[in-house]
């Protein structure tokens, strides 16, 4: 087996762990969202409503990653990965979009409630709480694990995972919390407003998730991937090779997955030997991808008429 082929066969073992992790985490997902429903129905609690909501989206961006995952499986090799970034940038936005809907149909929810407000039902809570806690639990295990998967691998999907498993560890503390507290503090008159008053609190979850989804995608979708220090590194380089090369006529990059590709567009002096330029290239291309970390760069010989727009 070749270096290449070692390399594929790497990145498939890398992309199966991931699969296996985002199927056991979706799971979950399903698993505790069926019998919430069931105490949102039972408890008439806003907070669980919201949670449930909230829950509906985590799965809708946890399918749109298995998604993802299975199609990079799928075409290991021989792909156009650049379809495949833009692809995944489009869910994610997606996935953002359906949480800033949700959130105006939560709050709408939550202010009605406050206006006329109800007790929670002991039925549905008696269901909700301990499956909070289970879920609190569930939550902050994958939330770990796939921070360490996201660190060993680093990859939007997981990077998207990971924050999404802590939002919803700390939310699930959050229900929790205003489900004890309803009852505990029942015999005031007020206690009726702690639960659309925590939905609140599930509320800001959604909305900087949805903020961060939308944000964070959209410089990539009009192709400005690489952020600023990243293109000083580019600068930095192109600078310690300037007396090899007689041109610069832009850099191009696109992310997909884990990969960053970069392609620098260069003009070369015609007397020099084909050999010289290669060597140029190769030290260029090996100096940059030491320092940007899952970069693939590639050197193009360009001419002024064939010179395309900078851009990063």
């Amino acid at each position: 087996m070749d270096g290449r082929s070692g390399e594929v066969t790497g990145g498939a073992g890398e992309t199966a762990s991931k699969e296996k992790t985002v199927i056991f985490s979706l799971l979950c997902d399903i698993g505790l969202w069926i019998p919430e429903i069931a105490a949102v129905i039972l408890s008439g609690s806003i907070t669980l409503f919201a949670d449930v909501m909230k829950c509906g989206n985590e799965i809708l961006a946890t399918v749109f990653a298995l998604i993802i995952l299975l199609k990079m499986k799928k075409g290991t090799t021989f792909t156009y990965d650049y379809g495949m970034g833009k692809f995944e940038i489009f869910t994610r936005i997606a996935t953002g979009a359906v949480m800033l809907v949700s959130i105006f149909i939560i709050i709408f929810t939550a202010f009605n409630r406050i206006f006329s407000p109800e007790k929670v039902q002991p039925a549905g809570a008696i269901i909700a709480v301990p499956l909070m806690i289970i879920s609190a639990i569930i939550d902050t295990f994958l939330w770990q694990k796939n921070y360490r998967i996201s660190k060993a691998d680093p990859s939007p999907i997981m990077e998207a995972q990971w924050r999404l498993r802590r939002a919803k560890a700390f939310s699930d503390i959050a229900v929790l919390l205003s489900l004890v507290l309803s009852f505990a503090l029942i015999g005031y008159s007020w206690s009726v407003y702690v639960d659309p008053g925590v939905s609140f609190i599930i509320i800001g979850f959604l909305l900087v998730a949805g903020f961060r989804e939308i944000s964070s995608s959209l410089p990539d979708l009009f192709d400005k991937t690489l952020e600023e220090e990243l293109q000083i590194v580019i600068l930095k380089e192109l600078s310690a090779f300037f007396d090899e090369y007689h041109g610069f006529y832009g850099v191009r990059s696109r992310r997909s997955g884990s990969k960053i590709y970069i392609d620098i567009f260069l003009g070369f002096d015609p007397g020099l030997a084909m050999g010289t330029v290669q060597d140029t290239s190769d030290r260029l291309k090996i100096s940059i991808e030491g320092k940007i970390p899952g970069s693939i760069v590639s050197v193009v010989l360009t001419s002024d008429r064939s010179a395309p727009p900078t851009r990063m």
